[in-house]
């Protein structure tokens, strides 16, 4: 009796089928109502690959790839999008405010400002100075943007908090690695600012995966003119300049600034990220945090505990800090 069970077990392979091809299609309608309720933003960061994707438990990030849907992943096995550079933004429900473009780019990419609050006291996050090599802390800036756009009661009344989601874009659409780190003039943003600046650098425990150089003078780069022009036409009283990975929080200043110090020892209390830092030897020029203690802020470089997670708990604490800062 071969022609029976031979009909039965077709019946079933149908059956298989069938169910795999209405899982896909609940994975795509997920995709396609996900984005119609978050529209990437307008702005020219092109999204070369989209694509869907069960995630095990044991999942790794790939670091050529972004994975940043927090509202949508409750369980390891739910599907996430994996958009490739450049690192996308996507506006929560198409709410929220809109950012400021306060300069461009070597290749023109926007340099965005997203402003919360109106009040008197100045605060500032700056994060992707070195592009996609350390791409996780833009998108940490954008869940932090994100989370304030829905939660707009948790910055103070006498705050104004400015967020500077990616410093070094042209960076962070070349690579999501080490050819990611510079701007598209092969400088190093973070050793371009006028205080204590130089061209070159002993390496000798500095970042030396490829090459960079300082700029061929102080502010020489217009991703780093359009940063210190806000900072002189603002008040910022206290600044967090993101990077990664796992060397711990920066104070400002050289030698380090008395209140900057204080104000790294607070951040790294509520995220356990090491203070003092690891000393690897580098001698830093150039830095974001010590112009700006420069320039009268509190300030500190503090770094992610990886290249590929943002740390989001973690960092809602230290914008509470921030947020809350007194000198």
């Amino acid at each position: 009796m071969p022609a029976p069970r031979k009909k039965k077990e077709s019946v079933w392979v149908t059956l298989a089928w069938g169910l795999n091809l209405v899982g896909l299609a609940g994975i795509a309608l997920v995709t396609v109502a996900y984005l119609a309720l978050n529209p990437v933003s307008a702005a020219p960061q092109k999204i070369t690959t989209i694509s869907t994707a069960a995630l095990p438990s044991t999942y790794t990030p790939d670091p050529n790839q972004i994975l940043y849907l927090p509202t949508i992943t409750p369980n390891p096995l739910s599907t996430l999008i994996i958009v490739q550079t450049p690192t996308p933004f996507v506006l929560a429900n198409g709410r929220g405010n809109k950012p400021s473009i306060i300069g461009y780019s070597v290749s023109g990419r926007p340099l965005e400002v997203y402003t919360f609050g109106h009040g008197e006291k100045q605060r500032m996050v700056v994060a992707g100075i070195h592009g996609g090599y350390e791409w996780n802390t833009i998108a940490l800036a954008d869940e932090l943007i994100t989370h304030i756009n829905e939660h707009p009661e948790i910055v103070p009344s006498d705050v104004t908090l400015y967020i500077l989601r990616s410093l070094n874009p042209d960076g962070d659409a070349r690579d999501h690695g080490y050819d990611g780190r510079v701007n598209d003039h092969g400088v190093d943003l973070n050793r371009n600012f006028p205080t204590n600046w130089a061209a070159e650098w002993d390496r000798d425990g500095c970042w030396d995966y490829g090459p960079t150089t300082g700029g061929t003078s102080p502010a020489s780069e217009p991703e780093t003119r359009a940063l210190v022009s806000f900072l002189q036409t603002h008040k910022i009283e206290a600044l967090i300049s993101y990077h990664s990975a796992a060397l711990g929080v920066f104070p400002g200043g050289e030698p380090w600034e008395k209140n900057s110090i204080k104000f790294a020892k607070e951040l790294a209390k509520v995220t356990d990220y090491k203070f003092p830092p690891l000393d690897t030897g580098c001698i830093f020029t150039g830095t974001l945090a010590d112009y700006a203690v420069e320039r009268g802020a509190v300030s500190v470089d503090m770094e992610l505990a990886t290249h590929t997670k943002t740390d989001f708990e973690r960092n809602l604490k230290a914008l509470d800090v921030l947020l809350k800062w007194k000198q």
